[in-house]
């Protein structure tokens, strides 16, 4: 059988190596502040680890005491770091009054009633509370479906709930004869050897979920444009696929607007391409702010954006498009002491069965119309209506 000495030295070892590893992630990587939790987690288990081994060396119950509250605040501190991880706020008060709470149980029932399953069944509560706590993030399907990283983990934090409880079952129905608090029975001993392995499994889950934030960020970036942060071409054409193939099945209409920074390389030439960032950048917060929450603004390249509007009508897209424009002609910053202000020119299509799953076709048509606004005058918005193809799209301020 494994003596007490032998597990908690391999306890300490394990976290200490841990510890050392996510610090120097933290050292390398300041941004990813969830190592930061994660290494101060580690570190702070292998000194509770080893201070465990004096309990043989002096009063047993000072080294438990201290050693038991380092390693729930430990826990804590891992659940809280993928708590940062998905930008939820951190317990600092509820780890803190876990601690106290966990303390103050183990020593009613070592000083004033020594009660060994208690003081197992106290121990496994408190471990088990911030696992559970995370369970919710790590299953959540809200972020995307592809976080096979946070699903493993999760089943580990399972597994570490179901050996903390199996530890307080076997003390209750004595599985495995009597545990002191010096030396335990073989049962014991052998449910802290998975611990040993589930803690490293368990850091092991960390790192997938840092993958998979990894894994979200880049294809965000692969999804989005640099300067205005609206969905880029790529986007366009994943959406737009999507919305034709669903439009084909339901006959249901969507709108598509093609906007045009009006005077834009005029911009550019007198007062800077800064100046002309600045306009992209101001016309995408006016976009954005008359934009529904289902609604997509693209940045197509250079001053061109186009908007796709779900379940929408060629009449409902042109009341998009005036709202866009109004918002567009309230937009004004001051750029090297020259004010800019801003108006564009808007193109609406509307989807139908003859355009089918080609949505280069709806593009082109919106292009169309945003040919007609511009040479009609300037913002405003024209619509481009199929059954009038011969004839001059109309044009509306």
């Amino acid at each position: 059988m494994l003596s007490v000495p032998t597990l908690f030295v391999v306890f300490t070892i394990n976290f200490l190596a841990l510890g050392l590893v996510w610090f120097y992630v933290m050292r390398s990587y300041p941004s990813f502040t969830a190592a930061r939790f994660w290494a101060a987690a580690a570190l702070i288990a292998s000194v509770g680890a080893a201070l465990s081994l004096f309990r043989g060396v002096t009063h047993p119950l000072v080294p438990i005491l201290i050693g038991s509250g380092l390693f729930i605040f430990a826990g804590c501190l891992a659940a809280m770091g993928i708590q940062r991880l998905y930008e939820r706020p951190v317990m600092w008060r509820g780890a803190a009054l876990l601690t106290v709470l966990t303390l103050l149980g183990l020593g009613i029932f070592s000083i004033w009633r020594d009660n060994m399953a208690a003081r197992i069944l106290i121990y496994s509560i408190a471990q088990s509370i911030p696992l559970v706590t995370v369970l919710p993030l790590l299953f959540a399907r809200k972020d995307g479906p592809q976080r096979p990283g946070a699903r493993m983990t999760g089943y580990i934090a399972i597994f570490c709930v179901a050996i903390y409880w199996a530890r307080p079952v076997a003390g209750a129905f004595n599985i495995g004869g009597n545990v002191s608090l010096v030396e335990f029975n073989g049962f014991q001993a052998g449910l802290l050897v998975l611990l040993v392995f589930a803690s490293m499994a368990w850091n092991f889950g960390f790192l997938l979920l840092a993958i998979d934030r990894l894994r979200t960020e880049v294809a965000d970036l692969a999804l989005s444009d640099d300067l205005t942060g609206a969905a880029n071409r790529r986007q366009l054409q994943i959406r737009l696929d999507e919305e034709c193939a669903r439009s084909s099945r339901t006959r249901e209409p969507f709108a598509l607007l093609m906007i045009d920074i009006d005077g834009f390389k005029a911009i550019n030439d007198s007062q800077g391409h800064g100046a002309g960032d600045e306009c992209l950048r101001l016309l995408t917060r006016a976009v954005q702010a008359r934009l529904r929450s289902g609604d997509l603004l693209v940045r197509m390249g250079g001053d061109e954006f186009c908007v796709v509007l779900p379940s929408t009508t060629l009449r409902e897209g042109a009341m998009m498009a005036r709202r866009v424009l109004e918002a567009c002609r309230t937009q004004w910053t001051p750029f090297a002491g020259a004010p800019i202000a801003i108006t564009a020119s808007i193109g609406v299509a509307q989807w139908r069965g003859e355009i089918g799953r080609q949505p280069e076709r709806l593009i082109a048509e919106a292009d169309q119309a945003l040919y007609a606004a511009k040479h009609g005058g300037k913002d405003r918005h024209a619509l481009y209506e199929a059954a009038a193809e011969a004839e001059p799209l109309r044009k509306s301020a």
